[in-house]
């Protein structure tokens, strides 16, 4: 994304979180941003557009930060996830995110509304798979449940005690509360087998991201996250090289092989920091991404 087109949307983003979505005007945007109507349509097919490329960059924002958390981590460590959620919950007030999807829920916009589903359900999907990293593959089959009944604990008891609490609550206490009840639930429902919504739905729900896609992905972010457990900040470079290859092979419909090549032979031209068979673990999955997309 230029430059131009990232200030566009900071200076919107600014405009909703002061003004509102709906009582900002196209006309405003252009002043805010000093830009024509003309490269405003260029950028955007309209003002939906704009605020759905708002909420974008916001998630891959917070999608690396809750990554960069896990560096150097266990993923099964539930102290790491508390921070996760805290770091989420930060954010969605930093970037006033629960005023714009209340506006937009409120719209009669059928790609808006549209738009905020998906968003819920990669949420709820997130949740799913980080606690298959806590509480093991031996609960998997109860582990959505527990994942949307975890999404309205944490929502209701932030929204409740906020009501309750002038000065608003102590974020880290409610959902380290929230957090302690769900450990309890998961033993629940698992010693009692009791099954609500079968995890396959999430394929239904989300059909860009089937079965094969899902455990492409987990292993993409399983070898890269592994192979940044051995680094620290100053080895900076070799972090945004596997972060390159991880984005590249998930995120674009075309990942540009050659710039992949060139990141992993970078990351093979140090072996000091990499054991010899993540790197070919890494070349394997690339190769599989590229003959899986010949396929199709």
């Amino acid at each position: 994304m230029n430059n131009r087109k990232q200030n566009v949307i900071k200076m919107a983003h600014q405009l909703f979180i002061n003004k509102g979505f709906q009582a900002t005007s196209i006309q405003e945007i252009l002043d805010y941003s000093g830009i024509s109507k003309g490269t405003f349509y260029n950028y955007f097919s309209s003002k939906n557009e704009l605020l759905i490329a708002i909420f974008k960059t916001v998630h891959k924002k917070l999608e690396k930060e809750l990554n960069d958390l896990l560096i150097g981590q266990d993923p099964s460590d539930i102290e790491v996830f508390i921070k996760q959620i805290e770091l989420q919950m930060k954010m969605n007030k930093r970037n006033k995110l629960i005023s714009l999807f209340e506006e937009m829920m409120v719209s009669n916009d059928v790609e808006l509304k549209g738009f905020i589903k998906q968003g819920q359900l990669r949420a709820i999907r997130w949740l799913y798979q980080r606690f298959i990293d806590i509480f093991g593959e031996s609960k998997k089959a109860y582990l959505l449940d527990c994942a949307i009944m975890f999404s309205g604990i944490l929502q209701y008891n932030l929204k409740y005690t906020y009501m309750a609490q002038e000065s608003g609550p102590a974020i880290h206490r409610v959902i380290r509360y929230s957090v302690e009840r769900l450990v309890k639930i998961v033993d629940e429902v698992t010693e009692a087998g009791d099954q609500l919504i079968e995890p396959k739905l999430l394929e239904r729900w989300l059909p860009d991201c089937r079965e094969t896609d899902q455990a492409f992905q987990q292993k993409i972010c399983h070898t890269v996250l592994e192979m940044k457990k051995g680094l620290n900040y100053d080895q900076s470079k070799y972090i945004e090289l596997l972060d390159f290859v991880q984005e590249e092979l998930l995120d674009s419909k075309n990942p540009r092989k050659f710039l992949i090549e060139s990141a992993i032979f970078s990351l093979k031209s140090d072996q000091t920091f990499f054991e010899k068979k993540d790197l070919q673990k890494l070349e394997k999955l690339v190769e599989y991404r590229y003959l899986s997309l010949l396929e199709n």
